[in-house]
């Protein structure tokens, strides 16, 4: 190849890598039918092989090292929550028609949900499956369902990309993903088109939580959108919120909970889940987009005739970016401050609190305030987790700089005024003793 030629391959091959970054911002989603930026290397999402806490239980029941146990009310619920480390008390009950199994759920027959940390299971009354959503420390969120057939060999079974339709979108950072949805549900539970629905997270204002939610707890005059049926005409140039649904410490006057394991769908939990599945999708869209860009990064060199594991400017632009995105997420930039102090109702902020990792002091990141904010100190558990620690080099080591940046140097950006002079000095004694990466970099 002479020079000439050369230089028109590089410019050729500049522009449609230039092009493949400008897609994966540009039209995150694929139409029906496409492939995906993450279905391709280096991700492989669909392929490759993985090792979330689901994967890892149906492993122990394939070798025979665990049997789970089928009952005729729940199936197969109690014992893969007992499996899976899930405490009944995280229950939280949706009546909106908004997942896989919509013809099981209404305002009667609400669906239940369940989480830890790492795993997600969805319950519905006679329903045909248990499902599954498990966050692999590479791969993000994996999608599973469980027969709820009662079995010699119950199997879990992987979702091959039909639940990404919905969990596959900007709501979800752009990666397979969470998503916790507040809608206006009417008399059915179906969500009234064209009157709004709400992506839920840290920063969302209390009056667009939780429509289409049954909601346990104590908030004061507060107003949210849960425990109340809507329609058309009530919320047709009219989104005051009525109020009726609130501090209700008992969800006897609207459903039977006889059907589930816990009588509550505890505020506290939601809020928890709130936070934890946007967090989770920050993690894996910067895992994602760190590994895509260092794929391209490192093609270009072979192209270019660069030296081995050059890293590109606008590849570490690229991961800049989801890092910032993390450290905004991990520092909960943007929270909604609390009007009044909250309370759950199921003994769930106790659990949670309790398993938390504690200082020579005694100081947890799981630990709650519930007072004007969720969590005591600003920096979200997940910083502790094999998703976060699984993050590439690249871009993990970016993230504890900026950390350092914010907590310790000068940094004036809105996005962390939130975090007092004294929360700052906090955080960075808690994260020398439970991150030592983070301590190296002081």
């Amino acid at each position: 190849m002479n020079i000439e030629s050369k230089v028109q391959y590089v410019r050729l091959s500049i522009v449609i890598v230039a092009t493949v970054v400008v897609t994966v911002f540009a039209n995150p989603l694929p139409a029906l039918g496409q492939s995906s930026t993450f279905e391709q290397p280096p991700i492989d999402y669909l392929n490759a092989p993985v090792n979330d806490p689901v994967a890892q239980l149906a492993d122990r029941i394939a070798s025979g090292a665990t049997q789970l146990e089928f009952d005729d009310k729940q199936g197969y619920l109690l014992s893969v929550l007992k499996e899976l480390a899930i405490p009944v008390s995280s229950q939280t009950l949706v009546f909106s028609k908004t997942s896989l199994q919509l013809q099981r759920i209404s305002p009667r027959r609400p669906r239940a949900l369940y989480f830890n940390d790492d795993v997600y299971v969805g319950f519905c009354q006679n329903g045909d499956v248990l499902e599954f959503a498990a966050t692999d420390p590479m791969q993000g969120a994996i999608f599973y369902t469980l027969d709820q057939s009662k079995s010699d060999s119950p199997e879990f079974v992987r979702d091959r990309g039909s639940c990404l339709t919905c969990h596959a979108s900007s709501r979800t950072q752009n990666i397979p993903g969470y998503l916790v949805r507040s809608v206006f549900a009417d008399g059915s539970g179906y969500p009234i088109l064209g009157s709004g629905t709400y992506n839920t997270d840290h920063t969302s204002p209390m009056t667009e939580r939780w429509g289409g939610w049954y909601v346990t707890g104590t908030h004061g005059k507060t107003k949210h959108m849960g425990n109340v049926l809507y329609n058309k005409d009530d919320i047709r140039g009219n989104r005051e919120l009525s109020g009726e649904g609130s501090n209700l410490t008992s969800l006897d006057s609207l459903v039977s909970t006889a059907a589930y394991p816990s009588s509550h769908s505890d505020l506290v939990a939601l809020m928890v889940l709130e936070h934890q599945t946007q967090m989770h999708n920050a993690i894996a869209a910067a895992n994602y987009e760190t590994r895509q860009a260092l794929h391209q990064s490192f093609q270009m060199n072979e192209i270019l005739e660069r030296g081995e594991g050059h890293v590109s400017e606008s590849a570490q632009r690229r991961i800049d970016a989801v890092a910032e995105n993390v450290v905004r997420h991990l520092l909960m930039s943007g929270e909604i401050v609390l009007s009044e102090p909250i309370a759950g109702t199921s003994g769930f902020a106790e659990e949670f609190a309790a398993r938390g990792k504690r200082d020579s002091k005694g100081r947890s990141l799981r630990e709650l305030d519930l007072q004007d904010r969720l969590f005591k100190y600003r920096c979200s558990y997940l910083i502790d987790s094999p998703a976060f620690d699984a993050l590439p080099d690249h871009v993990r080591t970016r993230i504890y700089d900026r950390l350092v940046d914010v907590l310790v140097g000068d940094e004036a950006s809105k996005d962390f005024q939130h975090v007092s002079s004294n929360d700052r000095a906090e955080l960075v004694e808690i994260l020398k003793e439970l991150k030592p990466e983070f301590a190296a970099r002081l």
